[in-house]
């Protein structure tokens, strides 16, 4: 339905790098806005694109009490707001297959997360909307095992993919990232992203919900740059360790503009091989 909407896009980030950042869930319109006119703002100066992310729900959350965000029509509306207010284009994302039809009306980006990545209703459902779709690669997922997921994709005839890497379960309540992975999925012909804040992220370290390290935010970041990746994923926040969700994680809002420089001067690099 929305294949020719997605075209253009999807070839800014196959012709050049590109950045989705935002707070992890939508806490509320006024630092959702707030948050995404500084990413706009961070993004231009350094030449990427800029996509805002933010879920209307966080469906896997650790506790029963965690925050989740709020809903699916509140987040819907949202977000269209501020798509309207900001010119930029926004990713959230989706958990049910009934999900993908509503939520491509607004979302120029359909996510599966990552303990989704292989739900095969899930995925297509979101790839029929003809909507771009960012599949992250499951922490229980090689590299090569995302081919059958793209393949899955494909079948319904929308090419407009991105597979993004977060890192792997490294023994209990730790992630580690295998940068080789980046490489292997760009071999499959799509675009890859690499998730600097859920790759320092500690899920279910702090008992009732998931920690974090995010002082190695910047350091995965620009690893993965060098490495060649397309584009950078980010959870930014204000005040990461008031965020409702996902703070321990998050970079913050103030740091990002000198981070997106950084990683602009990185891939500007003409490597010789």
């Amino acid at each position: 339905m929305y294949a020719q909407l997605a075209k253009p896009l999807y070839d800014s980030f196959v012709s050049g790098p590109f950045v989705f950042a935002g707070p992890c869930a939508l806490e509320s319109f006024e630092l959702a806005l707030e948050t995404a006119h500084a990413v706009k703002e961070a993004a231009s100066a350094c030449g990427l694109t800029a996509v805002f992310k933010s879920s209307y729900d966080k469906a896997n959350r650790t506790s029963l009490s965690s925050f989740r965000g709020p809903g699916i029509s509140k987040g819907l509306e949202w977000l269209a707001r501020i798509k309207e207010e900001t010119g930029l284009p926004v990713v959230t994302d989706i958990h049910e297959p009934e999900q993908a039809a509503p939520v491509a009306e607004v979302a120029d980006i359909l996510q599966i997360p990552a303990f989704l990545c292989r739900q095969t209703s899930l995925l297509l459902a979101a790839a029929q909307t003809g909507r771009i779709i960012n599949v992250k690669k499951g922490q229980f997922v090689a590299p090569w095992d995302m081919k059958p997921a793209l393949d899955k994709l494909f079948s319904t005839g929308n090419r407009c993919i991105l597979l993004t890497e977060r890192g792997a379960s490294f023994g209990y309540n730790n992630l580690v990232v295998d940068f080789r992975s980046l490489p292997i999925m760009q071999s499959f012909g799509v675009p890859v992203v690499f998730d600097a804040t859920h790759s320092v992220q500690l899920p279910g370290g702090q008992g009732g919900c998931s920690g974090g390290d995010r002082q190695y935010v910047p350091k995965l970041a620009r690893a993965a740059v060098a490495a060649g990746v397309n584009g950078v994923f980010l959870e930014c926040h204000p005040d990461p360790d008031k965020a409702l969700c996902d703070g321990p994680n998050s970079w913050p809002l103030e740091k990002l503009a000198p981070l997106l420089k950084d990683l602009s001067t990185i891939w500007n690099i003409d490597y010789a091989c």
